[in-house]
């Protein structure tokens, strides 16, 4: 435990998460400023608001959740778990859709999964030294 009470690994893990929240935020901002503000198609508009959310998680996590320093090795370890993590999403999407279950089970399934998929393999790979 440290001064605060907390156990460090779940501050850091704690810490993720609002940064996943915050770049979530910023993902439905962004696309629905594209789309009504600019008439951008649906597609584009995610897509740019994708790059976008993803830079602001991977310096909130970099400086914030794991206390690390901005580097090109982090930022490729990052970019590749971060279309790991799309990949899931994807396939759990695609398997709940195939099973005939709802889209809420399907959705169900990304966000329990997800984060916590992603948040290991930061904590192990892209942030170790």
């Amino acid at each position: 435990m440290n001064a605060g009470g907390t156990a460090p690994g779940l501050r850091q893990f704690t810490r993720f998460l609002f940064s996943g929240a915050t770049s979530t935020g910023v993902h439905v901002a962004i696309t629905a400023t594209l789309i009504n503000a600019l008439d951008a198609s649906p597609v584009v508009a995610n897509c740019v608001a994708f790059v976008c959310a993803t830079a602001c998680s991977y310096l909130l996590n970099t400086l914030w959740s794991f206390s690390s320093r901005l580097r090109h090795r982090t930022l490729r370890r990052f970019a590749g778990v971060s279309l790991l993590g799309l990949a899931l999403t994807v396939g759990i999407s695609w398997t709940a859709q195939r099973l005939g279950a709802s889209y809420w089970a399907g959705l169900a399934g990304v966000v329990l999964t997800v984060p916590v998929f992603t948040y290991l393999l930061h904590r192990v790979w892209t942030y170790r030294d």
